[in-house]
């Protein structure tokens, strides 16, 4: 008889984000269902404050009622509200004595809790160390986890990408190596105002620059400082790309971007290297693990100038990008595919039995 396997996080297909990426190629992974009877269960959706209260008190009060027949609970948990919602999952799972994985995703989870009062710090090392298993998206945040929260129980998966969904966009002529794309919210932390102060010093060298914004978030607020900067013929912000969406614009760039402050293991960046493009990023999180010298270009976050100097580099140096382009497409396929992901969870899921 197969084991009985429940994923738990946001709906792939009412929210955005890596999280919801990963779950979704979890659903679809033809070698996990066949050795393994895999559910998803979607415990959040996007959308306003109430929306998203009633949505998770609904899907959980569903959830205690009718989810107890699984021999193991995978649950995938972010930082802030989704620590403390996926709490109440992981406490009934072990009341009827299953086995239980915590997928931590989120970049700011190490700022989140040291946030957090005492007792809530506590709550949270509790929760934790109550999993059979934590799965860290990298050795960098394993070691964290180990050391702030005496772990014992924390395993590396990095997040995978399927290579033939992106498969076109590394053989797409009509890209151009003035043309950089940034995915995923943008705000502060992603560093969206520092791409377009940035955008502004290359665009006075590079006259058929071209810089693509997709993601929400503050987009307005972003819209009106490239309005300030009169930038407008060079940055645009596109709004939230969905899949078809998003492959049409790697194959129009060269290069993907994300001068980011926090980040785990970007999902973005995955994606650009399996496109087939360059990366433009920082020293931070996961990043500095996947993005080598031969891989792309990173900054100290907040570098304006070196951003710059990086987008000039690509937007110039047409032999770089093409080695980039070879030895990203290889990197993907030799560590962080989805077939390597689903592998080491596969071994998860028979090791926490």
């Amino acid at each position: 008889m197969k084991t009985r396997i429940l994923v738990i996080g946001p709906s792939a297909h009412d929210s955005k984000g890596g999280m919801a990426t990963v779950i979704e190629e979890i659903q679809e992974d033809r070698k996990l269902n066949k050795t393994f009877k895999l559910d998803v269960y979607p415990s959040y959706r996007d959308g306003n404050k109430i929306l998203v209260l009633f949505y998770s008190f609904f899907a959980y009060c569903f959830f205690y009622f009718t989810k107890r027949n699984y021999d193991i609970y995978h649950i995938h948990m972010a930082s802030r509200g989704s620590t403390f919602r996926k709490g109440y999952y992981v406490k009934a799972a072990k009341r009827w004595g299953k086995k239980v994985i915590l997928h931590i995703h989120g970049a700011q989870y190490m700022e989140f809790y040291h946030a957090l009062p005492i007792k809530k710090r506590k709550k949270v090392i509790e929760l934790l160390k109550s999993a059979d298993c934590v799965i860290a998206l990298s050795k960098e945040w394993k070691k964290k986890f180990d050391d702030e929260f005496g772990l014992t129980n924390c395993l590396v998966i990095e997040n995978g990408i399927n290579m033939n969904r992106l498969k076109s966009a590394q053989n797409s002529t009509s890209y151009h190596n003035h043309t950089f794309l940034a995915l995923g919210r943008l705000g502060k932390r992603k560093g969206s105002y520092d791409l377009v102060q940035a955008a502004e010093i290359v665009s006075k060298e590079v006259k058929d620059l071209k810089v693509l914004m997709a993601g929400d978030g503050e987009t307005q607020e972003i819209q009106r400082l490239i309005e300030k900067k009169n930038l407008q013929n060079y940055v645009k912000v596109l709004g939230w790309a969905d899949f078809p969406t998003k492959l049409n614009l790697l194959k129009e760039c060269a290069t993907v971007v994300l001068p980011s402050y926090n980040e785990g293991l970007p999902m973005a960046i995955l994606e650009g290297m399996a496109a087939g493009k360059a990366v433009i990023s920082t020293y931070v999180g996961a990043i500095p693990e996947v993005i080598k010298e031969e891989n792309g270009f990173l900054i100290e976050a907040g570098d304006i100038n070196a951003l710059a100097e990086a987008m000039i580099r690509c937007s110039t140096d047409g032999q770089k990008l093409e080695e980039i382009s070879r030895n990203n497409v290889k990197k993907i396929q030799d560590q962080f595919s989805m077939e390597i992901m689903h592998k080491k969870l596969e071994k998860i899921y028979e090791s926490v039995l």
